[in-house]
This record gives structure tokens, sequence and C-alpha cells, in this order.
């Protein structure tokens, strides 16, 4: 039998302020990728050199305090979009956890984490989902669609079958690696068919395109299909 080839590892970059805090952040990664898993290497520095690093996709933000952490956020949206987020920060505060999510955090924890916690929200963020209490993102859906923004249009009603399927499993909180095995193509291919729905949809990122979607009923009014999220903190995927 040939070998398993194993995942190429992932790199993940690491930002905080405190000597103490980025080594605790990195211990997390001392414990061994899982079978099948991908490898995760820890990556720290500072906010300029990792954003320079154009091949760092995910990156790890420990703020302390909403004002500054809100803005480096922000900043790193405007820098790298392309970036996924995992943030740890202040506690008890849903606004600022809306707030986080909207400036592109795919996942926010509270600083008493623990290592397990946080490393299982930075693995379901390279699956491809989002790790947020699903109650916080009940109410940032009621925001968006209250407040709709300029470019969160209406998905074109032009799909093919199999764009509604990777759509329809992207609204019940499947990651890549599940809609791939439920539809029994490769992972890429999902990647494929998630951009050309963003292109379609004009949004850049699936939370934007999830609340385009679920705002226009786009699937109840041609197929009759409900939505909903599930898993209590995976609720859209990414």
């Amino acid at each position: 039998m040939p070998a398993t080839r194993n995942p190429e590892p992932i790199r993940i970059g690491l930002i905080a302020d405190e000597p103490i805090r980025l080594a605790g952040l990195t211990s997390i990664f001392d414990q061994p990728a899982q079978h099948a898993r991908a490898r995760l290497i820890p990556i720290p520095g500072s906010m300029k050199e990792l954003l320079a690093k154009a091949t760092l996709k995910y990156l790890v933000v420990d703020m302390h305090s909403s004002a500054s952490g809100l803005k480096a956020l922000e900043a790193i949206r405007r820098a790298r979009p392309d970036i996924r987020l995992i943030v740890i920060g202040p506690e008890g505060n849903d606004e600022l956890v809306l707030k986080s999510i909207i400036a592109g955090a795919r996942a926010y924890l509270g600083l008493s984490a623990g290592t397990e916690t946080v490393r299982s929200a930075i693995e379901v963020v390279t699956d491809g989902s989002i790790w947020a209490p699903r109650r916080l993102l009940s109410r940032l859906i009621d925001r968006l669609l209250k407040t709709p923004e300029p470019n969160l249009v209406e998905v074109a009603p032009q799909l093919t079958i199999r764009e509604r399927q990777v759509l329809e499993l992207i609204l019940k909180a499947r990651s890549n690696r599940e809609i791939a095995s439920q539809l029994g193509i490769e992972e890429r291919t999902v990647r494929a068919h998630l951009a050309r729905l963003m292109r379609k949809a004009g949004v850049d990122n699936r939370i934007k395109l999830s609340m385009s979607v679920l705002g226009h009923s786009i699937l109840r009014e041609e197929s009759g299909s409900r939505v909903s999220g599930e898993r209590g903190r995976r609720v859209f995927t990414n």
C-alpha cells in the first residue's frame, strides 16, 4: 500500500505584547498533530513582520485593551484581508466580540482560555470554520440584516447544482473538509466553488455571503430548503 502523505504544515503567526503571554501561546503548539491533521507551526513576531510574510494565512492576536485591539484588527484587515484571525481578548464584553468578528476575527476567546481551548479554536479556523458563541453570531446576523452594508447584495440566482449544494452545507456549519467528504469532491474544489459564490454575491468573505443568502432567502425561495446554524460554537464556516 502507498504511504499516506501527511498534510503540509500550517504556519500560525503569533502577536502578543507580553513575553509571558507569547511564551504561553507558543507552548500551545508543543502538542503533536493528531492523525491526518496538519502540523501547526508557531511564528512569533511583530505585526509589521508577520503581515509582510505573504504565505502566512493565520494570525493569533492577543489583545488587552478594546480600543487598541480593535484598531489593530482593522489595520490587519486593511493590509491583509486574506489573513484569518484568532483573537484572544477581554471576557464578558459581547459588543467587543461582535466588533472583532466584523473586523475580521474568525475566532474570539477570553484571556482566561486554556491551552487546549485555544488549540481547538485554531484547528477549527484552519478547518474553515468560525469559533464563537452562537448567541453572539445570532445577534450579528440580526444586526447585519437590519443595517445591510452597501456591498451586501443578493446572491445571483444563477447557481449551478454543485454551487447550491456547497452553499447549503456552508449554511449548515460544515467545514471545507466536511463539505468535500459529503459531496465526494476535493477540498480545493470546495474552495473554488466558494470563490465563485462570493464573486456572484459581491462579497469578500463567508460571513457576508451567509448574511446575503439568509437576508434574501435565496435557497428557500428557489428550492424550499431550510437552513440553520448548528453545533453551538461552529456556526458559519469560512
